[in-house]
């Protein structure tokens, strides 16, 4: 990775394109998706106030961004009270310095993770790596995917694009060299998987002297920080080690301890379908009889700020990383999300990676288009993220930033505007049209133009003209 994007990637299309032609990848995709998305509908059925419960944390979340800077003091002041130590980092270099230095501070040269969105986006496991540090990620999805050499491409199930029999060979080929190899005979059920996974990562826990996480929410007034999760390997990561390192970005603060109430009930329904998460971890400082001795938080910024200067794309940052638009998205659920090239794929990577990391690369310019536009996101957002409204507007922006695309674009619909104000030089290119159209095209020459009718008919122009039609049968 480099500065949150994957080495290498091409824009949208063309990863999307690849990746619909994978049957396997899109067989995988479509029944996890669907099966995620039936038990979320059902969980949320549940709740009578839920549309009370989403426009709350609609609210906490504005209210919180509008006054981010007396929150962030706030937090600060709470956790180094409690006996933590907070860094600011302006980028992901500058996060990725401060952990490093953390932990050689403390002689280690491994740690382990907690699942963090945060510390992929920075890559932060590289960055270690050059210092010769190695970091083990714990979360099982996080654990197949670094066995398997491959990239996330889910927010919430990291390895959704993979089936249990490559797990299966993942884990038998590869556990060995990060740590204790997969039992002999390992099959692809679940329990042995899970069997093979726990044994494997248990030694690495015990071992462990740094923990590394990030953190769904993080409460102002009392300097709290929160993880929730569904294995218990978080729990591990977070009071076993001497040291715990927690990578978080800013927009995830909370004003009180009360606020939690709204997202502990909207976030667990809304990412994993259960009516509360299996583990909720809450940490505030440091203790001398208990869990870490020494606890430091970095608050990542990394292009959060800028995103905040917008007000149309401010709310991307309301997102509780839930992953349900991914889910209901018809987009995602055939291209996967790696094509997103980017830790955050599906709808709401398509408008929070272009705004963190700008629209000047192919890749971030192709993300806006990354939709059908449908608002099935929108309408299952827990925190009413209006996912369109900010992808038409992050689609302007592209737009005005020129392109040989979209200078063509503009010089043709100025021309069209031209022509339409002038019915007589209207009526004189319809009848050509006409009178020419055995000669048309199927297709448009151009790229732009040829993805648009590689796959649709340009539709026939009729023999006449309407308003000569219309003279002829009407007047």
């Amino acid at each position: 990775m480099s500065g949150g994007t994957f080495v290498g990637m091409p824009a949208f299309p063309k990863a999307a394109h690849e990746a619909v032609n994978n049957q396997t990848l899109r067989g995988n995709l479509r029944h996890a998706t669907h099966t995620i998305r039936a038990k979320r509908a059902k969980a949320v059925a549940e709740v009578s106030d839920w549309a009370e419960l989403r426009e709350a944390g609609k609210r906490i979340k504005d209210h919180t961004l509008r006054h981010l800077d007396r929150y962030l003091v706030q937090l600060e002041e709470s956790v180094t009270a409690a006996g933590g130590t907070v860094h600011w980092a302006a980028d992901a270099e500058e996060a990725n310095r401060i952990v490093a230095d953390l932990v050689k501070e403390t002689g280690e040269s491994e740690v382990v993770k907690v699942k963090s969105m945060a510390t992929q986006e920075i890559g932060l496991n590289e960055a270690l790596l050059e210092e010769g540090i190695r970091a083990y990620e714990t979360d099982l999805a996080e654990l197949i995917v670094q066995l398997g050499k491959d990239r996330p491409s889910h927010i919430l199930v990291p390895a959704i694009h993979r089936n249990r029999g490559e797990i299966r060979d993942i884990f038998a080929r590869e556990m060995g060299e990060w740590g204790r190899a997969a039992p002999e005979g390992l099959t692809d059920t679940p329990a042995e998987l899970a069997e093979a996974a726990r044994l494997h990562l248990r030694e690495k826990f015990l071992r462990a002297k740094v923990g590394i996480s990030g953190a769904n929410f993080m409460v102002a007034e009392t300097g709290t920080l929160v993880v929730v999760e569904s294995e218990g390997n978080g729990r591990m990561c977070l009071t076993l080690p001497e040291t715990l390192i927690s990578v978080v970005g800013i927009e995830k603060i909370v004003p009180t301890w009360r606020d939690l109430e709204v997202f502990l009930q909207t976030l667990p329904r809304s990412s994993t379908a259960e009516r509360m998460n299996p583990y909720t971890s809450t940490w505030t400082g440091t203790t001398d009889e208990d869990g870490p001795h020494h606890f430091h938080l970095v608050l990542l910024d990394n292009g959060r700020t800028d995103t905040l200067a917008d007000e149309v794309g401010r709310q991307a940052l309301r997102c509780i990383r839930c992953s349900a638009c991914l889910n209901v998205c018809p987009v995602y659920e055939r291209a996967g999300g790696h094509a997103y090239g980017s830790v955050y794929p599906g709808p709401i990577g398509a408008i929070l990676s272009p705004q963190l990391r700008g629209t000047q690369s192919e890749i971030d310019a192709s993300l806006p288009y990354a939709s059908s536009l449908c608002g099935a996101c929108y309408e299952v957002c827990p925190v009413a993220i209006d996912i369109p409204e900010v992808l038409v507007h992050l689609r302007e922006r592209v737009a005005d930033q020129g392109g040989g695309g979209h200078r063509l674009e503009k010089a043709a619909i100025k021309a069209a505007g031209w022509i339409l104000d002038r019915p007589a030089v209207l009526a004189a290119g319809e009848r050509l049209a006409s009178r020419t159209r055995g000669v048309h095209p199927n297709r448009l020459p151009g790229p732009g133009a040829r993805q648009w009718t590689e796959s649709r008919d340009l539709p026939k122009m009729p023999a006449e003209p309407f308003r000569d039609w219309w003279r002829k049968n009407r007047s």
